[in-house]
């Protein structure tokens, strides 16, 4: 295989994961970072050229979507990845964005325009930083009301068709949710779900008769359940033993959905009209990011991610089954035949369960030095798809192997599986992280002394883990923005969160010796192996002095450790120069410590 810089692998168009038709169907508005940071872009769903509407350089497009005559679009902005965003309005041809909110330190998230268009729903926590209000704004006279304001977390999804009704979700924890339907006119809501449970309200039918909703309830994965108006219950619609993830419905009736199938994305579909299924194309080893089925019902654009190729946006012919590409994401000039392929494998931890993973095997014969990758989340799951940024692939072409598992807490695995992780960071799945290393010292092609563990966010904390208490495994670490502490981390997260990571994680005064016990930062002076931290100064979840403790320590006990702050980034780099760099960072990183020509004779 031909040595390519790692530029070449990132050279890329990347694609936030939200893609929404235009009402009359004729355009796809998306998120991409083209011009180096994420703008609001819009494209001929039959192609053509993509035109700009934003053009931000520091702030960064999260969120948006169109008014119901499609001449405003709503957009959910933040500044520096700060995640304190902002509501404005933008006409469609673009131009300069008018702000609806303007307390910085303040979230808001947004929903939707009302069927006339006159109002608009988002959620804010500026009345208290603790909670999350239902917020309605009147367009036309900038009056706000806020019918959902109780201390808690609501976040409203969808109107109803006639305007009357509002969809809410009630989130009180990551498995664990409730649907409110909100009567606008007098501001009083109901329950549309049980006291416990998973419930992910969707969207309404065209009609009105009622709403699509994903839920777990009495179940291990989320299926596909339909919520009657009428008598005031629902029913399940699609019940695969896996996690349906994306749902949409066509103003003509169409309903379309996807299953994740072991990280890998699906597609299923039903003609309401007819109550018949589609036949559905066959996608591609990857994963869908934002999906949107056109206003009639014949087209389907989403954006989808494989291993060997950055996401890119497509338009499906539904009744063809013919796939499109709308652009083109990989400018990096690398044939597509070097590209290289996970293998899915399966390793046994210490209570018999079985660890799902992700094995990358360089071409050649080894022995090779690898990777062990943790995601994020950690209710996430690593997945088939163009990971940081291509750093799998250039990794695979420099003679790297990498191994991503879904360690327990990941999701698509069922909700057992992901709660198992509740109250126990730094516990069982540090013992599922030894399995993966002792799985990866069985194997005869790997070199046993040069294994790295890799990771960022919650992957970070489990690199600092694996690190400070299981020293014996490890060439080397790689942790971005990752947790040192778990005491001041979970004192130190944005007010809104804290119920859920008091839930997730523990409380930092009732949980103090619990966390102490699990926290990175109390066995430090265990670590052996050299370390890079990179960290972003306005990250609003990790925030920077968690880095710092764990860098600072180590340096007094004379330990190797390189950091990198990057002043103008958060949870991660939003900027295509700052993304790029974070990884060339770990790239150099892991070839300097992990190549043999760097190793110390023995």
């Amino acid at each position: 295989m031909n040595k390519y810089p790692y530029r070449q692998f990132a050279a890329t168009r990347l694609f936030y994961p939200i893609v929404r038709y235009s009402p009359d169907g004729s355009l796809i508005g998306h998120i991409t970072n083209t011009t180096g940071q994420y703008n609001l872009w819009t494209v001929s769903s039959r192609g053509g050229f993509a035109r700009q509407l934003t053009s931000y350089t520091d702030n960064t497009v999260r969120d948006f979507g169109w008014s119901p005559d499609g001449r405003r679009i709503a957009l959910q902005v933040d500044q520096d990845g700060d995640e304190f965003h902002q509501i404005y309005l933008l006409p469609e041809r673009g131009g300069w964005a008018e702000s609806l909110t303007a307390k910085m330190d303040a979230q808001h998230y947004l929903a939707e325009f009302s069927p006339c268009g006159t109002r608009l729903a988002y959620a804010a926590n500026d009345r208290d930083p603790m909670d999350m209000d239902v917020v309605i704004r009147d367009l036309g006279t900038g009056e706000t009301i806020r019918p959902l304001a109780e201390g808690n977390r609501f976040f409203p999804i969808s109107f109803s068709p006639d305007g009357l009704y509002l969809l809410v979700l009630d989130f009180r924890g990551n498995t664990d949710q409730r649907i409110k339907i909100l009567d606008i006119a007098t501001g009083e809501s109901r329950d549309a779900t049980p006291d416990e449970g998973v419930f992910l309200p969707e969207t309404w039918a065209p009609d009105g008769s009622g709403f699509y909703l994903r839920t777990s309830f009495g179940k291990e994965f989320l299926g596909l359940a339909f919520y009657d108006l009428a008598d005031g219950n629902w029913h399940w619609l699609e019940t695969p033993e896996r996690d349906i993830e994306k749902v949409s419905v066509s103003d003509s009736g169409v309903l379309v959905w996807s299953v994740n199938d072991n990280g890998a994305s699906k597609l299923g579909g039903r003609d309401l009209r007819s109550n018949e299924d589609l036949e559905m194309p066959d996608l591609p080893l990857g994963v869908i990011g934002g999906m949107d089925i056109s206003p009639d019902g014949t087209r389907l654009a989403l954006t989808l991610a494989r291993p060997t190729k950055a996401a890119n946006l497509y338009e499906i012919e539904i009744k063809s089954g013919e796939i499109k590409p709308l652009s083109q994401s990989m400018l990096g000039g690398i044939a597509p035949g070097e590209m290289i392929e996970p293998e899915a494998v399966h390793f046994p931890t210490f209570d018999d369960r079985k660890i799902p993973a992700w094995l990358y095997l360089p071409a050649g014969e080894g022995p090779f030095p690898v990777v062990l990758s943790i995601h994020g989340g950690p209710e996430a799951q690593e997945r088939t798809q163009y990971n940081y940024n291509g750093m799998y692939q250039y990794l695979l072409s420099r003679g790297f192997a990498v191994l991503a598992p879904n360690i327990r807490g990941s999701t698509g695995y069922g909700l057992s599986y992901q709660k198992l992780i509740h109250r126990d960071w730094g516990g069982d799945e540090l013992r599922d992280i030894e399995a993966a290393a002792r799985f990866l010292r069985s194997l005869d092609w790997i070199d046993a002394d040069r294994i790295a563990v890799f990771g960022g966010s919650f992957g970070g904390f489990a690199v600092l883990s694996a690190l400070t208490r299981l020293p014996e495994y490890w060439a080397c670490g790689v942790d971005i923005v990752g947790p040192s502490n778990l005491v001041s981390f979970a004192a130190s997260v944005p007010p809104h969160w804290r119920p859920t990571i008091k839930n997730l994680v523990g409380d930092p005064e009732e949980d103090l010796q619990m966390l102490t016990e699990r926290s990175p930062i109390t066995y430090v002076d265990q670590i052996r192996a050299p370390l890079l931290v990179i960290q972003g100064a306005k990250d609003p979840r990790v925030v920077q002095a968690e880095s710092d403790q764990m860098v600072g320590r180590i340096r007094e006990n004379g330990g190797t450790v390189e950091y990198y702050i990057d002043k103008t980034e958060g949870h991660g780099a939003t900027r295509r120069e700052n993304s790029i760099k974070w990884i060339e960072i770990v790239v150099n990183f892991l070839e300097a410590q992990l190549t043999e020509k760097d190793r110390p004779s023995d």
